[in-house]
């Protein structure tokens, strides 16, 4: 979806030819498109964003900012408010965490983060920062081919990084290449070598030996009655069971904690950490059980507090009743901000949060409208914004 058809649908709806979509009191800041992975470009998030009804939107890519302007330009074309971020894996290894499984299924030392609000005249200067971490990660990118290469190969199937898995992501423009690509440039080959959906489900069981949920198994075997959904199925599977096989450790692709919050800071952003929790039912059925933040929470948080985050990320659909109670506690024990946003990287992810239905939750709408408003105003005049609006940092 191009910036000119979103005007046009706009004017259409505008006349009255095409139905306003229904407003909803739903917010998301977590909005992944493209230029890291996603169904969705930048201009199709606004719009799938508006079209599900959500009052705000916020995008956040892995390691890129590249789509951060065309999602402003459609949020204007649209009249709806958003909010720009970029998370990004940052090395632990020199703090008290060192050596624990923190929010990273596949490494340990190694955290998810995100900068929140970043104002728009500096979205080039984080990209700057972000640039040769997303140089570095296709070092390991081609390692972890050659590795799925040596677990496929039997099976008559191989990979290439520059010919296979490069044309399906957005680097060329500033898009960062993820092991989600890896792996859906995979599920092309799968599904070009088995085309009916009991043999790509036989070959995934039974070959590879993967341990495919029930639920995961049967979205697969019914994917000619959900194409749209079908390739993301299987992606999703081998994300769940595969990964572990086939992984690099991340090392130089990792800017450290300290550089990142520093980075974020003087770019007139929010650091915030993404909250994971212990998992049990993945939602989006690429995530294993498995045990990550719960038992040593109140570390964490200290590790926090020293390196001087602002903010706490979470999802509330991903997470128990009790699990939430707990970081909200922490989150306001702490003075850390908080914020909501759904993952949305797959077409089965709703981009409504059913759980901000729960009066619990509606600091979170309001948090949206807060970061939305600091990034406007820290767009417009970055010390005004700074002292306006200073609850919101260095807790």
């Amino acid at each position: 979806m191009t910036l000119n058809e979103l005007k046009k649908i706009k004017a259409d709806t505008d006349a009255g030819i095409i139905p306003a979509p229904k407003e909803t009191i739903y917010v998301n800041n977590h909005i992944h498109t493209t230029y890291s992975f996603s169904p969705y470009s930048p201009v199709k998030a606004v719009y799938m964003a508006w079209q599900n009804g959500l009052r705000t939107a916020g995008i956040m890519d892995h390691d890129s900012v590249a789509g951060a302007k065309d999602f402003l330009k459609a949020a204007e074309i649209l009249n709806i408010p958003v909010t720009c971020g970029v998370e990004c894996r940052v090395d632990m290894s020199a703090t008290r965490l060192n050596g624990y499984l923190i929010n990273n299924p596949d490494q340990k030392s190694v955290a998810y983060v995100a900068m929140h609000g970043i104002p728009h005249q500096n979205i080039e200067r984080v990209d700057a920062f972000l640039a040769p971490y997303r140089a570095h990660r296709n070092v390991r990118n081609i390692k972890m081919c050659e590795n799925i290469n040596t677990l496929v190969n039997p099976f008559g199937l191989s990979l290439d990084f520059e010919n296979d898995v490069l044309p399906i992501s957005n680097y060329a423009s500033g898009g960062s290449v993820t092991e989600r690509h890896i792996l859906f440039a995979l599920v092309k080959k799968i599904t070009a070598l088995y085309p009916e959906p009991s043999q790509v489900a036989d070959f995934l069981c039974n070959d590879m030996k993967l341990q495919v949920a029930d639920k995961i198994k049967s979205h697969i075997l019914a994917g000619k009655d959900t194409p749209e959904y079908y390739e993301y199925d299987i992606l999703g599977a081998l994300k769940s069971n595969m990964v572990e096989r086939f992984y690099v450790d991340a090392d130089d692709e990792c800017p450290s904690v300290g550089d990142f919050v520093s980075m974020v800071h003087e770019n007139g952003g929010i650091a915030a950490y993404a909250y994971l929790g212990d998992v049990g039912d993945s939602v989006t059925g690429d995530k294993k059980v498995q045990k990550f933040e719960d038992d040593y929470l109140g570390l964490l948080i200290d590790v926090l507090k020293e390196y001087k985050f602002d903010a706490i990320t979470y999802m509330p659909t991903r997470n128990s009743p009790a699990q939430l109670g707990r970081i909200m506690k922490y989150c306001r024990d702490g003075g850390f901000f908080q914020i909501s946003g759904e993952d949305i990287n797959s077409p089965r992810q709703s981009f409504i949060c059913k759980a901000l239905d729960d009066p619990k939750f509606s600091h979170l709408i309001d948090a949206a409208y807060t970061l939305i408003n600091y990034e406007n105003a820290a767009t417009l005049n970055p010390q005004a914004a700074r002292s306006e609006y200073a609850q919101l940092f260095a807790v």
